[in-house]
Parts: structure tokens; C-alpha cells; sequence
């Protein structure tokens, strides 16, 4: 009797929350294919208290967790943002060693995806990488998206532009698939809590206008926190609720954290946090009436219930947006009068019928598609990049 084939492979790399819903959907897509073996790998922030130990909800949907690495450093420095990713490659060489997955999945832009990758070039595993092509100017995450993209064998981008992006960098065409963003999924394929059953798990009631506040260093300047003195200032005057998510566990976070933690102890009808599983945190965006902060969600996420988002200073600068995205420096007064707009009954009504450019809910069935079904077959070699016209050289 001829054996069965055997199940391939894939490993899927989660770090944090923000990550894991995203893949929540093509996780659940690649477990119910019978031809495929899936396994997971949970590092960083996923196994710290202070960040909520957010691998119980990872434990709760059932997926199996091939590896728990303990590689995040809490000193709130860049120092430790580094050797964060040198002790998660340790830790990777061992689990990718024990179980070695024909596929490694990866997605979009944290810094401490540069080790998975990293390990697995060494180990000549595949990679395949989600949201490539993105561009968000304010922070090393696109440097570090741009790496991954590189580093990677099959694309799956949010948006038709990102994947010209991706393709322009000398990828393949028949690598890169336009597949939308996957956090999308969960507004078309989870069940939302209505307002009830929200204020029951939040514990609190929201009270118009309530603003959703979404903050996270700025990476790429020195002072991750230079920015953060203008949004604090103009939400000290903001006349309405504030519920507060906590930040990423990047150089600065703990920062943010005991500043939110004041202005909270201060301000009347503040919320904080810890860490909002997707089905909450997607519900919330559809009843809160505005969203503030520099936060990628408010970009891909809530243009899917039209929700007015004040974008403030350069972390997302250069991210396609939709008319729901008011752009503002980071200027006390200018966010103000941001705030003021986006509570507005006028512009959350002229935003009907708005569509998000990041997608409409089928992005897992194509990421679980391609990676069962695509050929293994020189998958790792690429083919070079062709050659534009010469350019001028530089004299100095």
C-alpha cells in the first residue's frame, strides 16, 4: 500500500497581540487543511506579564505551540530592543532545529521578526512574509518590513500598490500575491459584541464621546517619546471618555505606560488596558466615536467601520489611507482642533459609504491556499533583479 504524503510543514512566528490577530485567521485556515501540519512559535512580549501573557489566548484557540521563547528585555531601551533579537535567534536555532518546518510564516514589520528570518536564511527554510510593500516612515519597522520582504520567498500584500512596491524591489511577480490585510478577516468572519455585551467585558460604560487612544514610540527618533509631550497636553483638555490601549514593548513603552497611569490617576473617566483580545478590540472600534494616536490599526483596521481616526506626527507617515484619517502634527493645539472634527456629527456623516483600501475579509484563504499548495522546487533561489538604466555617478 502506498504510504500517504506527508503533511507539510509550516511554522507561524507570533510575537505579541497586534500580530496574533492578524494571523488568528490564517492560522484557522492552515489547521483545517489535512495537508498540512502546523506549528507555532510564541516569543516576546506574548510571554510577559507586564504585556498581559497574551500565549493564554494562543493556548485558549487550540493552536498548537511548538516553541515558548523567552527573549524580551524590559529595560525600555534600544539596547534592549537589540539583544532581544540575539537571544530570540538562539532560542529559534534550538526550536527550528527540533521541529523544522518546510514553510516559516511572517508577518509585517516588529523588530524582533528580524530573528525568526534571520534564522531561518541560516537554515534555508522558506519564508513567507504578510504585509510587505507598506511604508511607515516614523519607525524602524520600515526598515525592518523592507529586511523581511527581502528575506522572504512568497509575498502576500495588503494593497494592489504594495505589491508594485514589493515587485519593484526585485521580487518576483509570481511570488507576490495581493491577498489584503488579514486582521480584516475578523470584521467579516468573527461575531462583534454588540454595545451590551462591549461594556460588559470592558466593565465600564461608554459614554459619548468616547475616544479609543492607541500610542506607541516613535522609533526612529532618538527620543521615542518626543512626540508623546502633544498628544498628552491635548488630551489633558479633551472634554470626553478616554480608554487607553497599552503600548508595543519597544525602546520608551514603559515610559508611556507610567505616563498614561498619571494622567489617568488625574483626568475624570480615563480607562487603561493592560491588553484587548482582537474580537474586543475590533468590537471597540465600532462603537467608540473617534480614535487618536499613531497606531497602524487606525489606519487598516478602522476604515472598515468608517470611524473617525486623528493621526498624529510621523510613525504611519506614508501609509496608503482612507478618507476616515485626519493627519496632524504633533502640535497641542493642532490635535485639538482634530478632536474637535473627528467627534463631529458632520464628518462621521461624510464618510458614508466609504470602502477600506486594505481589503474585504479573504486574505486567510489565500495566504493558507499558497503556502499548502505552492512548489517547494527552488523555492529558495531567486532569480536576480533585472537591471533599470544606469545611473549617473555620484561625484563627491
Amino acid at each position: 500500500m502506498t504510504p500517504p504524503p506527508a503533511r507539510r510543514r509550516i511554522g507561524v512566528v507570533t510575537t505579541s497581540r497586534a500580530d496574533y490577530s492578524h494571523l488568528y485567521w490564517p492560522l484557522r485556515e492552515l489547521a483545517a487543511r489535512p495537508d498540512v501540519e502546523l506549528g507555532v512559535c510564541v516569543l516576546g512580549p506574548h510571554l510577559s506579564p507586564t504585556f498581559g501573557s497574551t500565549v493564554q489566548e494562543i493556548e485558549r484557540d487550540g493552536f498548537p505551540i511548538r516553541a515558548r521563547i523567552e527573549c524580551l528585555l524590559s529595560s525600555d531601551t534600544d539596547t534592549a530592543m537589540a539583544k532581544t533579537i540575539g537571544v530570540a535567534m538562539l532560542g529559534l536555532a534550538d526550536a527550528l532545529t527540533a521541529w523544522r518546518p518546510d514553510i516559516l510564516l511572517l508577518i509585517a514589520d516588529r523588530y524582533e521578526m528580524l530573528a525568526p528570518a534571520a534564522t531561518a536564511l541560516a537554515m534555508r527554510i522558506p519564508i513567507a512574509h504578510i504585509e510587505g510593500g507598506e511604508v511607515s516612515q516614523g519607525a524602524i519597522d520600515d526598515a525592518v518590513r523592507n529586511a523581511l520582504t527581502k528575506l522572504a520567498h512568497i509575498h502576500f500584500t495588503s494593497t494592489p500598490a504594495a505589491r508594485r512596491r514589493v515587485i519593484g524591489m526585485g521580487e518576483e511577480p509570481w511570488r507576490v500575491h495581493h491577498a489584503g490585510a488579514p486582521s480584516i478577516d475578523h470584521l467579516y468572519r468573527s461575531r462583534l459584541l454588540d454595545r451590551p455585551a462591549l461594556e460588559a467585558r470592558l466593565g465600564l460604560a461608554l459614554s459619548p464621546p468616547a475616544v479609543l487612544a492607541a500610542w506607541h514610540p516613535v522609533t526612529i527618533h532618538h527620543n521615542t517619546n518626543a512626540e508623546a509631550d502633544a498628544l498628552f497636553a491635548a488630551l489633558a483638555q479633551f472634554q470626553g471618555q478616554l480608554i487607553f490601549v497599552y503600548p508595543n514593548a519597544d525602546a520608551g513603552g514603559h515610559a508611556l505606560i507610567e505616563r498614561t497611569k498619571l494622567l489617568s490617576a488625574v483626568r475624570p473617566a480615563t480607562h487603561i488596558f493592560v491588553n484587548l483580545d482582537a474580537v474586543t478590540y475590533w468590537s471597540l472600534l465600532s462603537h467608540v466615536d473617534a480614535m487618536i494616536g499613531n497606531s497602524s490599526s487606525g489606519i487598516m483596521e478602522a476604515a472598515s467601520f468608517a470611524l473617525p481616526v486623528i493621526d498624529i506626527g510621523m510613525r504611519q507617515q506614508g501609509r496608503e489611507r482612507a478618507a476616515n484619517v485626519l493627519d496632524t502634527p504633533a502640535d497641542p493645539n493642532a490635535i485639538q482642533a482634530a478632536l474637535s472634527r473627528a467627534v463631529s456629527k458632520e464628518f462621521r456623516a461624510s464618510l458614508a459609504g466609504m470602502t477600506n483600501p486594505y481589503g474585504n475579509g479573504t486574505a486567510a484563504n489565500t495566504i493558507a491556499r499558497v503556502i499548502a499548495e505552492v512548489s517547494l522546487d527552488g523555492l529558495l533561489i531567486k532569480a536576480p533583479a533585472p537591471l533599470g538604466p544606469a545611473c549617473d555617478p555620484v561625484i563627491s
